[in-house]
């Protein structure tokens, strides 16, 4: 097999969705499955990378795209199948190019490109169009394949869920022994709101439930990321909520940062995946989270504090809970997690998932 891998998403960019497709990619190549990357990106500045053809889409995507085909078009009958991941211009082109070429489409959902992009005027159309195109549709959550199914019906939809290696995912020691006098420094529990820190990431939500509860005192709040409209301004006005705010930072820059969380919140109104729940619960952080999403396959009360989406009386019942469970309960509940990564949310077990796809898809 040979794929050419179609995505807005890949390193140097940052964030999430980039170091979802690098792992994947590396994962299929690792199997022996070649894959040729096509990196479209919309940075003015394009940063060349090894083995990977990146196309700086500019003031003229248009273009770029057809252009791009026009450079392709002579060989593509050496790959097996074209791969669209995620993303407005990935799921735009890439069924045009499958359908010139004759190539079956697979198409990988992540996050927004179906929660939010069926309810947008613009994007709905391209989304409906490349899942009906698609040979094969893969999605992260399980609850999401059904959803796709009732808008692409006869497609064939699998979930493969994200994958974390747990190998290269470690604190160093040294990490730790900082992290640990910093929290016994502060007399309270630090609860963590990781990562882009969106509108859909529930974070207001978790906040006021975190003040309804009573038990705001107990928790110090670190908002780790680019922080959703609104919050800054309700922080300043709610006084009682200690916190600390820090900037984006890269993945592994983030290590320290998880090291000195009791918890990990991941308060989402709908997601996918997201990294942070299989980061956090690989490192035995127990999660206080909502069910949206792949949250609902990863969590539930053996490893954290799970609510509705949503719901603002569940989510203040469960920081109820976690403010008064004890830190043998949370020990246990974070061993359970960090099992559970280990056996189900594995990246060996993910590129098995996207192996038996291609193989069904020929």
């Amino acid at each position: 097999m040979r794929l050419l891998w179609v995505t807005e998403n890949y390193p140097p960019s940052p964030g999430g969705m980039a170091n979802s497709c690098d792992r994947i990619v590396r994962g299929l190549r690792r199997a022996g499955i070649e894959v040729d990357v096509v990196h479209l990106s919309r940075r003015s500045v394009v940063q060349q990378v090894t083995g990977v053809r990146t196309v700086g889409l500019g003031e003229d995507p248009e273009h770029a795209l057809r252009l791009l085909w026009t450079s392709l078009a002579p060989s593509i009958q050496k790959y097996s199948h074209i791969v669209a991941f995620g993303g407005t211009y990935p799921l735009l082109a890439a069924p045009v190019y499958a359908a010139w070429s004759g190539l079956p489409l697979i198409t990988l959902l992540r996050g927004n490109d179906f929660d939010t992009g069926m309810f947008s005027l613009r994007r709905q159309p391209m989304v409906l169009e490349a899942l009906r195109a698609s040979a094969h549709v893969c999605v992260v959550a399980g609850s999401t394949a059904a959803q796709v199914s009732a808008v692409a019906p006869g497609v064939p939809v699998s979930w493969v869920a994200n994958g974390i290696d747990t190998d290269d995912w470690q604190i160093l020691p040294s990490e730790q022994a900082a992290a640990t006098a910093r929290r016994a420094s502060l007399g309270r529990r630090t609860l963590g709101l990781i990562g882009q820190l969106k509108n859909k990431k529930g974070v207001r939500l978790l906040l006021d439930a975190l003040v309804a509860s009573g038990h705001a005192a107990r928790f110090h709040v670190v908002l780790a990321g680019e922080l959703e409209p609104g919050i800054s301004e309700w922080l300043s006005a709610h006084p009682a909520v200690d916190y600390t705010t820090l900037p984006f930072q890269d993945r592994y820059q983030l290590l320290s940062v998880y090291a000195g969380c009791d918890l990990v919140a991941l308060p989402s109104f709908y997601d996918g995946l997201p990294n942070v729940a299989l980061e956090a619960a690989a490192l035995g952080i127990p999660l206080l989270a909502s069910d949206a999403g792949g949250l609902a396959d990863l969590v539930d009360d053996e490893i954290g504090f799970r609510f509705v989406a949503g719901d603002p009386h569940g989510c203040r019942a469960a920081v109820h809970r976690a403010a008064l469970a004890s830190d043998e309960e949370l020990a246990a509940l974070g061993a359970a997690g960090a099992r559970r990564v280990r056996t189900q949310f594995s990246v060996a077990g993910e590129t098995d998932g996207y192996l038996k796809v291609l193989a069904a898809t020929q």
